[in-house]
């Protein structure tokens, strides 16, 4: 069963500097590369860099950043391949920012 992990934080708001936070999330991916959980994932660049689109009464609307006005932003993302939720959760856990942000873990639908 596929699952993402969506990686939410405020940006500045990391427990370690730069350099070790990368090595955590190496240290991470080897595991759970190893374990055969990871399918793939990547970090997104900077709020700064979003833009929204919407369609309303017909017309583009081109917004910079992102839509919704939180603390915590999306900044990247792992697609897991676990037998269940637990397992899903289990490796969501170890994610470095679940420390001082949120992991969200959603199943994939599956319409096949």
């Amino acid at each position: 069963m596929q699952f993402l992990a969506l990686i939410y934080s405020s940006e500045g708001s990391e427990d370690v500097t730069m350099s070790e936070l990368l090595q955590q999330y190496a240290d991470f991916g080897q595991r759970a590369s190893a374990a055969a959980v990871v399918e793939g994932g990547n970090a997104l660049q900077p709020i700064s860099t979003a833009t929204s689109v919407h369609i309303r009464q017909g017309k583009q609307i081109i917004l910079d950043g992102p839509f919704a006005e939180t603390k915590e932003q999306l900044g990247g993302y792992y697609l897991l391949q676990c037998k269940d939720l637990d397992e899903a959760m289990m490796w969501a856990a170890q994610i470095p920012t679940a420390r001082y942000g949120t992991i969200e873990v959603r199943p994939i639908n599956d319409f096949g």
